[in-house]
C-alpha cells in the first residue's frame, strides 16, 4: 500500500495558550509560548502503521510537512516536494495533496484540525479521485467525521481498511469561537476508511424549525430576490422576516416587502431580480424539492436562481435521498448531486439529490 503523508505543523498550536484554534494566530500562539504538537502526533501514527504494516510504502511533504515525522516513525519515505517555506501555510497543504494523488497514493492521512480537513477534501473533490482521506487530531476543534480518536488509531486504520464511506468534513468559524459562540458548517463529504476508532460528527445540537428560520432570515440580503416555496419549514422562515406566507403557494420577497403572494409561475418571472435565490423544504416521506407541488418554481425561474434546500434533520432522515423533477432534462442534471442542505440556524447536511 501507498499512503501519502501530509502534517500541518502548527496545527493545535493555539490550544494550550488559550487561543481556541491557530487561525492567523500563529505568532501570538508562539508568543505566548506555545509549541508544536502536531510532528508528534504525527510521529505515533506513523508508528502505528508501521508496526502494523511495516512493508507500507510512504510518500510525504519535505521537512516538517511530513518528511521529519516518517523519519523519526522508522520509514524511509519518498519526498514528493517541498513547502514555499519554513512558515507553511494552506496553500502548501493543497499543494502536497495534488502531489500525492499526482503520485498513485491509496490513502491521504493528514495530520492537522477541521481547516486542514477541508483543504484536503476540497483538493481531493477538485481533483475528482477516489482516494481516500483520514485524519490523524492535532487541532484545537476537531468537529469532523473524517478523523480518528487517537493518533495511534489513526495509524491502526491507515494499515487494515478494505473499505471506504462518506462522511463529513466541518468547520466552525474560528473568531466567532473566540468569542463564545460555536458556528458548525458542513464544507464538504469526503471518502474516508470504514473502521472503528472514527470519531463522530460533531454537527450541533438544534437543527429546529425556528432556529434554521432564524437563520435563514438573518442572512438575507438587500436587493436579493427570495422566492419562497410552499410548506411549513419555508413559511416559518417567512413568519421570521414578517410575513404572512402562501402555506401551499409561492410568495416573492424582497427588501422586506412581499412583492406577490400566491404568485404564478409568469409573476415570478415578471419580479425576478439580478440576484434571486428559490428557498424550498423538500417533501417529507417523498423527498422532492422539485417537481411535486411547486410546479410554479419551473425551470425558466430556476436557470435564473440560486438554490436554497431547507429542512430540519428529522425530516431528511426519513427521505434518505432528495429528488427533482422539473420536466427539464438540463435543469434536473444541474440540480443533481450532492447539496448543502440548511438543517439549523448555522448548521448544514450534505444531502444527495437524484
Amino acid at each position: 500500500m501507498r499512503i501519502g503523508v501530509v502534517v500541518n505543523p502548527i496545527a493545535g498550536m493555539g490550544g494550550r495558550v488559550g487561543l481556541k484554534g491557530t487561525d492567523g494566530k500563529v505568532e501570538e500562539a508562539r508568543e505566548r509560548g506555545a509549541e508544536p504538537r502536531a510532528p508528534d502526533r504525527a510521529v505515533a501514527a506513523l508508528e502505528a502503521l508501521r508496526d502494523r504494516a511495516p512493508d507500507t510504502e510512504v510518500l510525504t511533504y519535505g521537512g516538517a510537512m511530513g518528511e521529519s515525522a516518517a523519519r523519526s516513525a522508522g520509514f524511509d519515505p519518498a519526498v514528493v516536494g517541498e513547502p514555499a517555506s519554513e512558515e507553511t501555510t494552506a496553500a502548501d497543504t493543497r499543494a502536497a495533496v495534488r502531489s500525492l494523488v499526482d503520485e498513485g497514493v491509496d490513502l491521504v492521512l493528514f495530520v492537522g484540525g477541521d481547516g486542514t480537513a477541508v483543504d484536503v477534501a476540497e483538493v481531493l473533490d477538485d481533483l475528482g479521485t477516489d482516494v481516500p482521506m483520514l485524519g490523524v487530531p492535532a487541532g484545537v476543534k476537531v468537529y469532523s467525521a473524517v478523523f480518528a480518536v487517537t493518533p495511534e488509531t489513526a495509524g491502526r486504520v491507515a494499515a487494515e481498511f478494505t473499505r471506504v464511506e462518506r462522511r463529513e468534513v466541518n468547520d466552525i468559524d474560528e473568531d466567532a469561537y473566540r468569542e463564545g459562540e460555536v458556528r458548525s458548517e458542513l464544507e464538504a463529504v469526503a471518502r474516508v476508511p470504514v473502521a472503528d476508532g472514527l470519531q463522530s460528527s460533531k454537527q450541533l445540537g438544534g437543527g429546529t424549525v425556528e432556529s434554521l428560520a432564524a437563520g435563514v432570515a438573518e442572512e438575507t440580503t438587500a436587493g436579493v430576490t427570495y422566492v419562497f416555496g410552499p410548506g411549513g419549514t419555508v413559511g416559518a422562515i417567512e413568519a421570521e422576516l414578517g410575513v404572512e406566507g402562501t402555506p401551499l403557494g409561492v410568495d416573492v420577497w424582497r427588501d422586506g416587502e412581499v412583492l406577490v403572494h400566491d404568485a404564478s409561475e409568469a409573476e415570478i418571472l415578471d419580479h425576478l431580480g439580478e440576484r434571486n435565490v428559490v428557498v424550498v423544504s423538500p417533501i417529507g416521506g417523498q423527498g422532492f424539492v422539485f417537481g411535486r407541488g411547486n410546479d410554479q418554481i419551473s425551470p425558466a425561474v430556476l436557470r435564473r436562481s440560486e438554490v436554497e434546500i431547507v429542512a430540519t434533520k428529522s425530516k431528511l432522515d426519513g427521505v434518505g435521498v432528495l429528488r427533482v423533477d422539473t420536466g427539464d432534462a438540463e435543469v434536473d442534471e444541474s440540480l443533481r448531486g450532492w447539496q448543502k442542505v440548511r438543517v439549523g440556524r448555522f448548521e448544514r447536511r450534505m444531502m444527495k439529490v437524484e
